[in-house]
């Protein structure tokens, strides 16, 4: 069985490609920055500032900071207050930079997250936010 796994997943990485990390990124600090703002807006209850961080994509998807606020408390409410945050891997995908981050909630459960990353006239924004289903390794 182990090794129909193993071979699964080398199967996979030939077909899909592996991602790519982005050694020493010096793009990683103004990412890490973006995200560590959002989150401190949303803590500090600003819907506006929060949606400030969001691309220009999605602030047409959602068109004002109330429904985006709403998207978020309602599918991703562990970023509104988490008790602990930390960034994982910054890799390259075919969309963008992805930050993997892991953050606590207020019921001390961790919770794994990739912020697709986009720049817009220099400044790091976040494109989206998939919670990731397996559980965090290592929190």
């Amino acid at each position: 069985m182990k090794q129909i796994l193993l071979a699964a997943i080398l199967a996979a990485g030939v077909v899909f490609g592996p991602a790519q990390p982005l050694a020493a990124d010096p793009a990683s600090d103004g990412i890490q920055a973006t995200i560590s703002s959002q989150i401190d807006a949303f803590r500090a209850g600003d819907m506006a500032g929060a949606f400030d961080f969001a691309s220009q994509g999605i602030r047409q998807i959602f068109g004002t900071a109330e429904t985006f606020g709403g998207m978020v408390e309602r599918g991703y409410a562990m970023v509104i207050d988490p008790s602990e945050l930390r960034y994982g891997d910054l890799r390259s995908e075919a969309a963008g930079p992805v930050q993997r981050v892991l953050v606590r909630d207020a019921g001390g459960v961790w919770h794994a997250l990739d912020y697709l990353m986009v720049e817009e006239d220099g400044v790091w924004r976040i494109g989206g936010v998939e919670i990731v289903t397996a559980p965090p390794v290592g929190a």
